[in-house]
C-alpha cells in the first residue's frame, strides 16, 4: 500500500469513527432531553386473548388505556395482537412481546410474573331441554357428567381450555371437544344452538337467549384465571416499562396474592 493510499484510508477510518461517535452523541442528546422533557419515545408489543379488548374490569379497560397512554406518548409506537395464551406466553419469555393479558390454566413459567384481572367459574352452558337441567342438583353438575357429551370449547394452547383438560384427565376421562372457537360469547351461541355443551367462564352465557341455561361445574369446581402478565426482569424499553406500570395501576384489587410480590403501579 502506497503513503498516499495509507493516508486516505487513515483519514476515511478517522471520519467513519468520527461519524459513529456524533450519532451516538446525538442519540444521547436527544434521549437526555427527552428526559428532560417527558417525551417518551420506542415500540410496545402487546398481546390479548380473544375478547379482552372488548372487556372492561373496573378501571381495567384496554382500550382506554391505550387510547390514554397513545394521548400521553404520541411519539411511541403501540402493536397489539391476539393469540392463545400459550403463544404468548412463549413470545413474553422470548421478547418478541412486552405485555400480554393470558388465561391462566396453571402457573405461568419460570421467568413470568402476572397481576390476577379475574377468577371466575367456569359453568357448563346447555338448552334448557338439555337432560343436564334435569339432573342438575342446585344448579350445578359434577365434571363427571360432561364424560361422553359433545363439547364446544376454546382452542388447545389457551388457559379454559388447559383447565378443562387437565381436571378431565384428573377425573379419568378425555373431553370430547367438537367445536372450538376463540371467543366465550360465540362458544355459547353454539350451545344456544343445541350443538353440545359449553364449558365457559360465568357470564359468558348472558347474551346468548333466554333458552340457555348455565350449570355451576362440581366435584371438582373449575375456574378460569386472567391475568396480565411480563417478564419477570420487566420489559426492556422504558416506553414498555411506562405502560406496564399504568396498567398495573389499573388492574382492580382482589383478595388474591399479588404474586409479584411489589404493589400494582409500582416499579414492575
Amino acid at each position: 500500500m502506497s503513503g498516499t493510499s495509507a493516508s486516505s484510508w487513515r483519514s476515511a477510518a478517522v471520519a467513519r469513527a468520527t461519524a459513529a461517535a456524533g450519532a451516538v452523541a446525538v442519540e444521547g442528546i436527544r434521549r437526555t432531553a427527552d428526559a428532560f422533557s417527558g417525551l417518551l419515545r420506542g415500540r410496545v408489543a402487546l398481546g390479548l386473548i380473544p375478547g379482552a379488548a372488548g372487556v372492561s374490569v373496573g378501571a381495567f379497560d384496554v382500550v382506554a388505556l391505550l387510547g390514554d397512554f397513545h394521548d400521553a406518548h404520541p411519539q411511541v409506537e403501540i402493536s397489539l395482537a391476539e393469540d392463545t395464551s400459550e403463544r404468548m406466553l412463549a413470545a413474553l419469555r422470548g421478547g418478541t412481546l412486552d405485555l400480554a393479558v393470558v388465561g391462566l390454566g396453571g402457573e405461568p413459567p419460570t421467568g413470568i410474573s402476572w397481576q390476577l384481572l379475574l377468577d371466575e367459574p367456569l359453568v357448563a352452558a346447555v338448552r334448557a331441554d338439555d337432560p343436564l337441567v334435569r339432573a342438575a342438583v342446585d344448579g350445578g353438575i359434577p365434571l363427571g357428567a360432561l364424560r361422553g357429551r359433545a363439547l364446544i370449547g376454546l382452542p388447545r394452547g389457551t388457559g379454559l381450555r388447559g383447565v378443562l383438560e387437565r381436571a378431565c384427565a384428573a377425573a379419568g376421562f378425555t373431553p370430547r371437544v367438537d367445536f372450538e372457537a376463540a371467543a366465550p360469547a360465540v362458544l355459547a351461541l353454539l350451545a344456544a344452538r343445541g350443538l353440545g355443551v359449553a364449558v365457559i367462564p360465568a357470564g359468558a352465557e348472558s347474551g346468548a337467549g333466554p333458552e340457555l341455561r348455565a350449570l355451576r361445574i362440581t366435584d371438582p369446581e373449575l375456574s378460569g384465571r386472567v391475568a396480565l402478565a411480563w417478564r419477570t426482569d420487566g420489559p426492556s424499553g422504558p416506553a414498555a416499562r411506562s405502560l406496564l406500570t399504568l396498567l398495573r395501576a389499573a388492574v382492580p384489587a382482589t383478595d388474591h396474592p399479588d404474586p409479584t410480590g411489589s404493589p400494582a403501579g409500582g416499579d414492575a
